[in-house]
């Protein structure tokens, strides 16, 4: 306990009865923002304006987006919707850790051909890629299978085999891919060496060191850009028109206002359905990255901390965690 001279008590402090030095509680006094304040009660002005402005505006046409809003027709293209993200992604999340596995190989045949799908299908809009697949039975008539340079063992035309849902969910999930392999990529990247050397050490091969030891870790860098795609895919399906496919959210609601000339509340309403789809999913994403966080301490999106070392117990003082010892302070090589 700090004094002066003399055993007196020091500035700030009093002393006790038993004679010790007891220091003054200092009272904190929390800084003020007044500007920022106040540029909040203007932000919150204006959007309470905008909200109202849009309730009276006789434009959006609110009673025929209560009428539209589950209209059976929407609602089956909302599903239809769904189905057309679900398929896509479950495809594209398959050739995604093909097509990454083959990049990061040392075999240069299945590294360029890697990079060249990623190539291709990177470097053109997905738009045009879904106008050739709807372009498929004009460019290829007939679909054949067997061997090459030898008769085919069966063949069946494009047009009856392949039917616009199917080339849809086709032409979005070979897009797809090519990105989600970046994204499986960089995260098996991110994961250090001596987990797959350790593996390896245990015996096991390299398929069970990819599947129990190298993917789960990696999941938490793939989880959230993976999320992103999602999200994206379901609003990408509105381009399916190109295929063309007129049963999805976005194409089934324009069509609907091209019969009643009321764009703007139809296309109120399926922005309503392409929010709430899109709220469920963002709702999964942060469970999913919840579990796979798990062990990572402050970074754990369910565990707050400001990365100072300091562990909030329950009940309790702080606890600081200790800085890592140096070989010498561990005892190792002495």
């Amino acid at each position: 306990m700090a004094s002066s001279a003399g055993d007196r008590p020091a500035a700030g402090e009093n002393p006790s009865p038993d004679g010790t030095q007891r220091a003054t509680a200092i009272r904190a006094v929390p800084l003020r923002h007044p500007w920022r304040n106040l540029v909040a009660i203007v932000i919150v002005v204006f959007v309470i304006a905008f909200v109202y402005d849009a309730a009276t505006r006789q434009a959006f046409q609110w009673p025929l987006f209560g009428k539209y809003l589950f209209d059976k027709r929407i609602s089956q293209a909302a599903l239809n919707t769904v189905m057309l993200t679900v398929y896509s992604m479950i495809i594209a999340i398959v050739l995604a850790l093909l097509l990454a596995v083959m990049r990061l190989s040392p075999n240069p045949v299945f590294k360029s051909i890697s990079w060249f799908y990623l190539w291709i299908f990177r470097g053109t809009p997905v738009y045009v890629q879904l106008t050739f697949w709807g372009l498929l039975s004009v460019i290829y008539p007939k679909l054949s299978l067997g061997l090459p340079f030898l008769p085919p063992v069966i063949t069946l035309p494009t047009g009856d085999t392949l039917n616009t849902f199917q080339l849809a969910v086709i032409g979005l999930a070979l897009n797809e891919a090519a990105y989600l392999a970046e994204i499986v990529r960089s995260g098996i990247l991110s994961v250090d060496r001596g987990q797959e050397e350790a593996a390896t050490a245990l015996g096991m091969t390299w398929f069970q060191s990819m599947w129990r030891v190298i993917i789960p870790q990696s999941m938490r860098v793939i989880i959230p850009p993976t999320g992103n795609e999602v999200i994206s895919m379901l609003k990408t399906t509105s381009l399916v028109t190109a295929v063309p496919y007129s049963f999805d959210l976005f194409t089934r609601s324009r069509d609907i206002s091209a019969e009643t000339f009321t764009p703007i509340p139809l296309f109120l309403v399926a922005s309503a359905w392409y929010l709430a789809i899109t709220s469920i999913l963002m709702v999964g994403q942060y469970f999913l990255e919840k579990r796979f966080a798990r062990g990572i301490g402050a970074a754990r999106p369910d565990r707050p901390g400001d990365g100072t070392g300091v562990i909030p117990p329950v009940g309790g003082n702080p606890a600081t965690v200790l800085p890592p010892q140096s070989p010498i302070e561990r005892g190792v090589g002495t």
